[in-house]
């Protein structure tokens, strides 16, 4: 999925984890750690959609998505459609395939990807299984759709453990007006005060690390790329208050 404004609680010694983005959800399904309290945020209300689905009916999504195949026509209809006028399983099953098939998982601006030396960018069978694992894993977690301000609000407090993973710098029209430039300066300005503690994960840019200078900013390596493009090197920043 795209990097989001998302977040998560842990509670004491970390009861809540909170995450308020879009894009953590590598960083979500990874983590070994269980708090006894979860939530999790997203401003896209179609991925929040499909995280309820995955969560409450992860046998009947698979069902709708058995069976399809990864077709340019098929991409075309299903962008061009309508998501309002759908259920709430068919909504997640278009949001499914539209980020499989779409070239780089954009979230807007979408358009058709092909895998020039292997399979194709989708597979019904491995969709499904990724879908009822992560199922199960949702299933003892809140859900959010919030404004990432107003999650911070709601759920600050001294047991709390935000990871925020907001859009990189530079690259916040791929998100459409869910976040602009201005916000990161009033990302750090609210994370001045929390009563908790905060990870963000950022690219490693000199406005970064200026915009956040009142923090521990340490700097790691990583790769970016897409498949069938080898990986670019490249500069991340782990971000804390303590």
């Amino acid at each position: 999925m795209a990097k989001r404004l998302c977040a998560m609680i842990e509670a004491t010694p970390h009861d809540l984890y909170a995450e308020p983005f879009v894009g953590m959800g590598g960083v979500f399904f990874r983590r070994k750690l269980r708090p006894k309290a979860e939530i999790i945020n997203d401003w896209n209300g179609e991925l929040v959609n499909l995280f309820r689905c995955m969560r409450a009916h992860p046998a009947a999504l698979t069902q709708l998505l058995e069976w399809t195949f990864s077709c340019r026509a098929d991409f075309d209809q299903l962008k061009a459609a309508d998501p309002t006028s759908m259920t709430d399983l068919q909504r997640a099953a278009r949001f499914v395939q539209l980020q499989k098939l779409a070239f780089g998982g954009k979230v807007i601006g979408q358009h058709f990807g092909v895998c020039l030396d292997g399979r194709s960018r989708f597979r019904s069978s491995s969709v499904s299984e990724d879908l009822i694992a992560a199922g199960n894993r949702l299933q003892d977690v809140t859900i959010e759709n919030l404004d990432w301000l107003a999650f911070i609000d709601r759920y600050d407090r001294s047991g709390t453990l935000f990871y925020l993973d907001p859009p990189y710098y530079g690259t916040e029209t791929y998100y459409g007006d869910g976040f602009g430039r201005d916000q990161f300066a009033r990302m750090a300005e609210r994370l001045a005060s929390i009563k908790g503690r905060f990870i963000v994960s950022l690219n490693d840019r000199p406005e970064v690390r200026e915009i956040f200078g009142q923090f521990a900013i340490e700097g790691v390596g990583t790769s970016y790329g897409l498949a069938g493009n080898g990986a670019v090197e490249a500069r991340e920043v782990i971000i804390t208050n303590r």
